[in-house]
């Protein structure tokens, strides 16, 4: 999902454009951390707590020096046993859970609690009996500097895009229908967080969906057909809440939300994406957006348009030719070190995930398979094309393989009807590309 600064805003007028990492950034530092430097806390450190999924939300966001710079001297884990800090405060940035409220209480409650005075900010919004729980402890009350609702619980990978952190979303919401438990758990987290991403914006959104073929969801297929109305329905009622909830949130819909399942694009998850972001994450061995590798040797052949625009690399050229440096020069390199020797870092990094990129293309033959895959979905190609591909090009894997299959069969679902793709499973059998 991305988001532009219309007219629509509901802040009225074109405003300065945020993305969403920007934006929470934004609102953990200043709303939430900076908050908090008021009064007697305001010239002292802080202890931050959080627990495994705050920690993820702050980690896509900030980072260490970010909140350094708020006054935080240290960050613990709310389930990690933790040593007293008797006169230091506490920022606790958690979800409103009831095992994070009593480990909460505990921290804070008794005559010698571990940290002076606490700052609590949950991440999404707070049932009334766990609320009234923290009240109904007169030990704790007094030693409480805030208790509020940040409402974010998303997580930005970037600018333009967030996701939820459901990595078994598939199997739990399309799975076994039968376990109304992970459905319902998976569907209202998903739910919260995405509403959490409109308190942030400060947006009340049309919500659409995809409507399902028939409301009656007696069947398997009919339950999962619903997925989408489910969601629609959960994140409207959770945004609903934030008309009387946050102050100047709009009262009327300032944007639109769509949201659809991946059956309305069966292809877009198998076929070879030919972007570089797409090709990073499928052909190399990325841990989420990082990519790890052994610098190589400095690239300087291929930075001619940087060197030619920079102090530090032209003196540095010239010296490496015998000529005298001057005093000036020298005073203008080292102004103009940090930038070099950042861009000398960026480009060799993106010169190293190119150049592997491409050996991995060449290597598994991937043009021809890609060339294959978009006149499959332009309809240029067909059964004959698959056949003879999957027989001459014995050396591509098994994975591409069933790609090219699914591809094919999302293409022209009909070849697959009863006894259609006997032929292409006995040539994928034929070459031990499938088990049957």
């Amino acid at each position: 999902m991305s988001f532009s600064d219309s007219d629509s805003s509901s802040h009225g007028g074109a405003s300065e454009y945020k993305g969403f990492r920007q934006i929470s950034r934004d609102r953990l530092l200043n709303e939430m951390l900076g908050s908090t430097r008021t009064g007697d806390s305001k010239s002292t450190w802080k202890v931050l707590i959080m627990d495994k999924v705050t920690v993820k939300v702050m980690s896509h966001s900030c980072k260490m020096a970010d909140i350094t710079d708020q006054g935080v001297s240290l960050v613990e884990d709310l389930f990690r046993r933790r040593q007293p800090l008797p006169s230091m405060d506490a920022i606790y940035f958690i979800q409103p859970s009831k095992e994070n409220v009593v480990m909460f209480l505990s921290d804070m409650s008794g005559r010698e609690p571990l940290y002076k005075k606490a700052f609590v900010f949950f991440s999404s919004p707070i049932p009334k009996e766990f609320v009234n729980h923290i009240k109904s402890d007169t030990s704790v009350l007094p030693r409480i500097g805030a208790l509020r609702e940040m409402n974010l619980e998303y997580f930005p990978i970037d600018n333009q895009a967030f996701v939820t952190d459901h990595e078994r979303a598939l199997e739990e919401l399309f799975g076994d229908v039968d376990n109304l438990r992970k459905f319902d758990a998976c569907l209202n987290t998903m739910a919260t967080r995405i509403s959490t991403v409109f308190a942030s914006l400060k947006e009340l959104p049309f919500v659409r969906y995809r409507a399902a073929k028939t409301p009656d969801d007696s069947t398997a297929a009919a339950f999962r057909d619903l997925v989408p109305t489910k969601l629609a329905s959960a994140v409207w009622n959770c945004i609903l809440k934030y008309k009387t909830s946050i102050p100047n949130f709009p009262q009327t819909e300032t944007c639109e939300l769509l949201i659809l399942d991946r059956s309305v694009d069966q292809i877009a998850p198998v076929i070879h994406e030919w972007t570089y972001d797409a090709m990073c994450h499928d052909l190399l061995d990325m841990d989420g957006n990082k990519y790890a590798y052994e610098a190589s040797e400095r690239l300087y052949e291929k930075m001619s348009n940087f060197v030619s625009k920079n102090k530090a690399a032209q003196i540095q050229q010239s010296g490496r030719d015998g000529s005298e440096i001057s005093t000036r020069d020298l005073q203008k390199m080292v102004q103009a070190l940090p930038q070099y020797a950042e861009q000398v870092e960026k480009i060799s990094l993106h010169v190293e995930i190119a150049g592997k990129v491409n050996r991995v293309i060449r290597e598994m033959g991937l043009r021809e398979l890609g060339q294959l895959e978009q006149d499959l979905v332009f309809g240029d190609a067909g059964a004959k094309d698959v056949i003879n591909f999957l027989r001459t090009k014995q050396d591509a894997t098994p994975e591409n393989k069933l790609r090219l299959l699914m591809i094919y069969a999302s293409v022209y679902p009909e070849k697959f009807e009863g006894d259609k793709a006997s032929k292409l499973l006995q040539v994928a059998t034929e070459f031990q590309f499938l088990d049957f």
